[in-house]
Parts: C-alpha cells; sequence; structure tokens
C-alpha cells in the first residue's frame, strides 16, 4: 500500500474474493451515481486480515428512473436485490430510509449494504474521499479520519475498534488526529 497524496492511495496485492466483488458491482454502480464505501470493507481494503460478510456503501439520494437504470444494469450483471424483487419496491426501502442489499445470483454472501445519504456525516462521506487504485480499477473510499472516529465513538465493537486501530498503525503519518477527535465530539453530540 502506498499513499500517493492524502487523497489518493495505491494498492498492490492479490485481489481476495472480496475485492472482486466490491469492483464488479461499483462498475455498474459508478455509472449511474456517485458513491463512497464506508465501514469495515475500508479496513479490509486497506490490509486488515478478517472476514466481513457486506460492503457498506452511500449514495446520494436519486430519483427512481436513475435507480431503475441502476438496478436494471445490475441485473444485467448478475446481481439481484435480496429485499424484494419489485424495483418499486426497492426503491421504498430507500425512501424509507432503510438499507438495501444486492448479491451475485445464486449467493446471498457477501454482499453489498446500498444506503441512501441520512445525515451530514454521511453527506461529509461522500464529499471528502480517498480515491484507491486496485489493480488498474478505482475504489472511492471515505476519509479515515472520519471512519475511524465512526468505529471508536459511535460503532463501538470489538471489531469496529480492530478496525479503527489497523486503521490508524497504518496511517499513523497521514491523518490528523486533531480531526478525529472533533469528529468523536460532532458524532457524540449528534447521535447521544
Amino acid at each position: 500500500m502506498k499513499f500517493v497524496s492524502i487523497t489518493s492511495i495505491e494498492i498492490e496485492r492479490e485481489l481476495s474474493d472480496l475485492d472482486r466483488f466490491a469492483l464488479d458491482f461499483i462498475k455498474i454502480l459508478k455509472k449511474h451515481t456517485p458513491y463512497v464505501i464506508v465501514s469495515g470493507y475500508v479496513s479490509i481494503l486497506l490490509g486488515r486480515a478478517r472476514v466481513s460478510e457486506d460492503i457498506d456503501v452511500i449514495i446520494p439520494k436519486i430519483n427512481f428512473l436513475t435507480f431503475q437504470s441502476l438496478t436494471l444494469d445490475l441485473k444485467k450483471n448478475k446481481f439481484y436485490c435480496l429485499n424484494a424483487e419489485k424495483e418499486q419496491d426497492i426503491f421504498e426501502y430507500l425512501t424509507e430510509d432503510l438499507a438495501i442489499r444486492f448479491a451475485k445470483q445464486g449467493t446471498v454472501i457477501p454482499n453489498i449494504e446500498l444506503k441512501w445519504v441520512k445525515n451530514k456525516f454521511d453527506t461529509l462521506a461522500l464529499k471528502k474521499t480517498i480515491t484507491v487504485a486496485l489493480h488498474k480499477e478505482k475504489l472511492i473510499i471515505t476519509h479515515l479520519e472520519l471512519q475511524i472516529a465512526f468505529k471508536e465513538a459511535v460503532l463501538k465493537s470489538p471489531k469496529d475498534k480492530e478496525d479503527a486501530n489497523h486503521l490508524r498503525i497504518i496511517t499513523k503519518e497521514y491523518i490528523d488526529d486533531t480531526l478525529i477527535q472533533q469528529y468523536k465530539e460532532q458524532l457524540h453530540e449528534f447521535f447521544y
């Protein structure tokens, strides 16, 4: 892993099945909407050895026609929605601020947990990003200070704390500890 800049990382390693799954889905998604990958897969992508059943992705709110185009493209590429079959029903989940999940046909795991922007932190995650170059492909992840702060201040499970610690260790020369603390305070005020 090599930091090209604070907004760009290059990774040269053998792709895992989860990486290939992420790249396949994102290749379709990015044709229809901006996106950002958050949560556990960020740590895995950046070298943490652990298993994950899903990849969390945030997108801005999109209209039904854009969503319909996206779901048709996903179906053509052998993805299906675990929540419902009809596009209108799937779209309704999003409008109710619920996540929807997509997997490859014939499987349930791994899956993509796709959700709309719900609050100012999701908006920030979508705006302030890092591009990760992985085998001539690119993935967009949230900036690491917000990722670390969210895992330490909101999620707080042992797995999330280990993810945050991993990110702190591998990025210690690039992250802003003061910004992490500011985010933690803001997150605490917002969620508690």
